[in-house]
């Protein structure tokens, strides 16, 4: 599967079927994806903690006030994505730039972790709702959670939907090319 295969395809899983567990070797390649992720100055400034069974569920219920993500409840695997310090020079950059690189580098992170698991036949939903304590109880966990990821195999009636998006000309401006 190619980039562009892997962008057509991959979307926010919100049915997935639970009675399949995620194969550790499919997890492995998720993680070994996610350690080549840029960030900066190679600070990798995140820590993932995998949540199966009963943690899994505890971190969903987490997810889910006021309605929320309802479906996630269903999904086997919770990837909880916490912040970690910055590397110095990378913590010396944010601080002079006034440009919070640990957003940045977690949000790539997470890119990385729904690509590779597209690839590997996975779906996946990116949540940004969630009860920070609960799931910092749940994982003992120290660290701000910035986000996490449901993880699964989507339902057989999970079909692919149709992307809705922006037009290029609203996304794109180019400055200086030749018009040729």
């Amino acid at each position: 599967m190619n980039f562009s295969e892997i962008a057509q395809t991959r979307q926010s899983c919100r049915n997935y079927d639970s009675s399949r567990p995620i194969e550790k070797e499919k997890l492995d390649a998720i993680f070994a994806a996610v350690q080549l992720a840029p960030s900066a100055c190679n600070g990798q400034p995140y820590h993932f903690t995998v949540c199966h069974g009963q943690a899994a569920k505890e971190v969903a219920k987490a997810t889910q006030s006021m309605g929320m993500n309802k479906f996630a409840s269903n999904a086997p695997v919770m990837i909880v994505i916490s912040e970690e310090p910055y590397v110095k020079t990378a913590a010396l950059g944010s601080k002079v730039k006034k440009i919070d690189y640990r957003s940045i580098d977690i949000g790539i992170a997470a890119a990385y972790i729904t690509a590779e698991a597209t690839v590997q036949g996975l779906g996946t939903c990116i949540l940004g709702w969630l009860d920070d304590e609960k799931i910092r109880k749940i994982c003992n966990l120290d660290r701000p959670v910035r986000l996490v990821i449901a993880l699964g195999y989507p339902a057989p009636t999970d079909s692919l939907r149709k992307k809705k998006r922006k037009d290029l000309s609203d996304l794109v401006t180019e400055l200086g090319a030749d018009s040729k």
